[in-house]
């Protein structure tokens, strides 16, 4: 009797994983050659900017009621919010752990339980 083994399908956070890995693999690679090297390179200020683009580009699509667009601003976004949490030492499942965390909480509870600090609400 043989037995074979199957793997299991890939999720969301594995791709999510794996892009990770790869734009870490970036961090200190080329700038001339590498758009998310150049990021690095450039530093936090210019990820930064450059997420804030981005959301603002989802705002103009989600307006505009461009579902195609949307998606592909949304993956942009996504992107660069990746490349700020390997910019910090993170990774998305940091940001699915948090979402877990939160899974069952009412939106008002989970914002009135965050230190004051954090002030923008959900």
């Amino acid at each position: 009797m043989t037995t074979t083994m199957t793997t299991p399908p890939l999720t969301s956070q594995d791709s999510l994983a794996r892009l990770a890995e790869v734009i870490a693999s970036r961090r200190g690679g080329d700038p001339d050659k590498s758009y998310v090297a150049r990021l690095f390179h450039k530093g936090t200020d210019t990820i930064l900017k450059k997420i804030g683009e981005e959301a603002t580009e989802v705002v103009i699509a989600a307006k505009d009621g461009d579902a195609q667009k949307l998606v592909y601003e949304v993956a942009d976004l996504w992107f660069h919010s990746i490349v700020a949490l390997v910019q910090f030492g993170l990774t998305p499942a940091d940001v699915v752990a948090e979402l877990e965390r939160r899974e069952g909480l009412s939106g008002l509870a989970e914002f009135a339980s965050r230190p004051s600090t954090l002030s923008a609400a959900p």
